[in-house]
């Protein structure tokens, strides 16, 4: 669990023939002797799940149930293309459903009005793409709107509407802990070089860096967040810095490194500060020389100048004492307190981007680490990005500086396989490997003010709605059942009575679910009078082949891999010769919800006798959907 200060902070490699394992959940662990080598193979946040304390580890028991909630094929590893260009295009060249990539657009632009109160940002940047085709970026409300704000009366004075500037497509913001994404990557590229080893102690490289057990903190636990240091430290009280690299030396960790999940922006300032020791360059140096520059991403830097100033979203009015600095209006500098008082420059925040320049990175990393031509990354590193290092912290799970499988923001677009983060100035970038897609959102959610945001909703919102512009397509081209994506929502599809005459009669379907791990589910249930309902058990076979699954309990949830599997349930001895009613019922009871669930092709037979047919006009019109309706895509 993240914790931080309140009102502080961003908020939110090696040898490439390291081995790895694959979970239940599809997705990749890395292997005991890639952990062994040290190789890469082997905020107070209102930007985190509103849940306080630490993550500690579990027993493996629980490990092993958690990722049982996570089933599915890992998809295939991408090849090292030639790393195409981005190009614009159509919601259909890019494989996507127009009608609801739209919606993509129309839910960032809700957030413009109160949200509930006050706008959860004056202004957005949204865009959206599969492939290499972006087939959504829209720019709406204003990158520049308040000019002050009273804490005291919660009022503010806007700029009159002549000095007000538009949001652009192009507008540069400041990417807050979207800055960490860069510094994990720079981190990776000196491990393919053999200057850095993730499972080295970081005082091998720093050796300040000792003391109340800081000794034994490793490189890993510095990206995946388990170091066991805190989450903020007040290094903007410190007037040089020498007084600031005391405060980092004289931090304790306050559980034994490896034994919690905490996000904490120290972890990446040490990084910074080991990066520069073994590079012996700064860390906007590398930034430009071994990532922006090679793909070409003109657009982000840190410090940017004040050139920039007038295509650059502002931030927050900053005053005590909601912040640590009375700045005034923070426009075209950075917002962090601490990443200001390190000179614009630290391995947590910083970096100033657009959202064409985070969609080269994203596709960069799709590609397995190439662009134009240009490679940053070998594709086994990127692969490790994704790779989840937390497996002994269900919910937490984090890759090398990449958080994955987090619904709190992805929304449905989160799979085992997505990867990305988010900014504490209401920044976001999501990747979903097993779709090729991306989606970017960009707002200044902190301006005029901090407290006038509060969690991810906007960015749950575009996320539901851009995994449905996903299609799903059923073999035979036709429409399914659909249970829908609205959180909290539940349904029923229940088919007309029937009464088989033998014990070996058969409920045979195609379904198709995803949705959030103990939060949502598919349940198959009889009954003899429609009142009284009991589960109904079956097993599940993957259309691509393998053993077929068995679900005693009658329901099954979480990830399927993005595969339509055959369900087959018996109906016992009892049913023979009575009247039987048979229904899927689709729960949904969290806040996030996944892409939903689909059932086709239902057919009821017994040998020589078919019951129920779905295909057939006189049995589909006597099924009784509640929730349920039928979907194409």
């Amino acid at each position: 669990m993240r914790t931080r200060r309140a009102g502080h902070g961003s908020g939110h490699g090696g040898r490439s023939g390291g081995g790895g394992r694959h979970g239940r959940d599809g997705r990749r662990r890395p292997s005991a002797t890639a952990r062994a080598r040290g190789s890469p193979a082997g905020r107070a946040g209102s930007d985190r799940r509103a849940r306080e304390g630490t993550r500690r580890a579990e027993p493996a028991a629980a490990r092993g149930a958690a990722a049982g909630a996570r089933r599915g094929a890992r998809p295939a590893r991408r090849a090292a293309r030639g790393g195409g260009r981005l190009r614009y295009g159509s919601a259909r060249q890019a494989g996507l459903l127009e009608r609801h990539l739209e919606a993509v657009a129309d839910e960032a632009r809700r957030f413009l009005g109160p949200s509930p109160e006050h706008p959860y940002y004056a202004g957005a940047v949204v865009l959206a793409g599969r492939g290499r085709t972006v087939a959504l970026h829209r720019a709406m409300g204003h990158a520049v709107r308040y000019a002050d704000y009273d804490g005291r009366t919660d009022r503010v004075r806007e700029f009159p509407a002549a000095e007000r500037i538009a949001m652009a497509e192009d507008t540069v913001f400041d990417l807050a802990s979207l800055t960490k994404l860069f510094t994990s990557i720079l981190a990776v590229q000196q491990m393919e070089r053999g200057r850095l080893e993730l499972e080295a102690q970081v005082r091998r490289y720093l050796p300040e860096f000792t003391g109340g057990g800081k000794e034994i903190i490793t490189v890993r636990q510095l990206l995946t967040h388990t170091s066991g240091l805190r989450s903020w430290a007040p290094f903007y009280q410190e007037s040089t810095r020498e007084g600031r690299l005391r405060l980092l030396w004289s931090v304790r960790p306050q559980e034994t490194p490896g034994s919690v999940y905490r996000y904490s922006d120290l972890n990446l300032i040490a990084l910074q500060l080991l990066l520069e020791r073994i590079t012996g360059r700064t860390l906007d140096v590398l930034l430009h020389d071994e990532i922006t520059a090679p793909l070409g991403m003109h657009r982000t830097r840190y410090n940017p100048p004040f050139s920039w100033r007038r295509v650059t979203a502002a931030t927050e009015v900053q005053r005590p004492p909601w912040s640590g600095l009375d700045r005034g209006l923070v426009w075209g500098e950075v917002h962090d307190e601490n990443a200001y008082a390190l000179g614009g420059v630290a391995g947590h925040a910083g970096v100033f981007g657009t959202a064409w320049d985070l969609a080269v990175l994203a596709r960069t990393l799709l590609d397995g680490g190439a662009y134009a031509g240009r490679r940053i990354l070998r594709p086994a590193s990127v692969e490790l990005l994704f790779t989840d290092y937390n497996t002994a912290f269900p919910g937490d799970d984090h890759g090398l500086g990449f958080e994955l499988y987090q619904h709190w923001y992805m929304g449905a677009m989160a799979t085992p396989h997505s990867a990305g983060h988010t900014g504490f100035t209401g920044t976001s970038l999501v990747l979903d490997p097993s779709t090729d897609s991306f989606l970017i959102l960009l707002g200044n959610s902190v301006h005029p003010v901090r407290t006038w945001r509060a969690g991810s909703a906007p960015r749950v919102a575009v996320g539901n709605r851009f995994a449905r512009a996903v299609p799903v397509r059923t073999r035979h081209g036709g429409a399914a059942w659909f249970s829908g994506t609205a959180p909290g929502g539940s349904g029923t599809l229940t088919l007309p009575p029937l009464t088989p005459a033998t014990a070996a009669a058969r409920l045979r379907c195609a379904v198709w679910w995803d949705t959030v791990p103990g939060e949502g589910a598919l349940h198959l249930e009889v009954s003899a009078d429609g009142v009284d309902w009991a589960p109904l058990a079956f097993t599940t076979l993957r259309s691509t082949g393998g053993a077929p699954e068995e679900w005693p309990r009658g329901s099954v949830g979480g990830w399927s891999g993005r595969i339509w599997h055959r369900l087959e349930a018996p109906l016992t001895a009892a049913w023979a010769g009575r009247e039987v009613r048979l229904r899927f019922r689709h729960t949904a009871t969290g806040r996030y919800v996944g892409r939903g669930v689909y059932v086709d092709v239902v057919r009821v037979a017994e040998p020589a006798r078919l019951l129920f047919a779905e295909d057939r006009p006189e049995d589909a019109a006597l099924v009784e959907a509640v929730g349920w309706t039928r979907s194409a895509d």
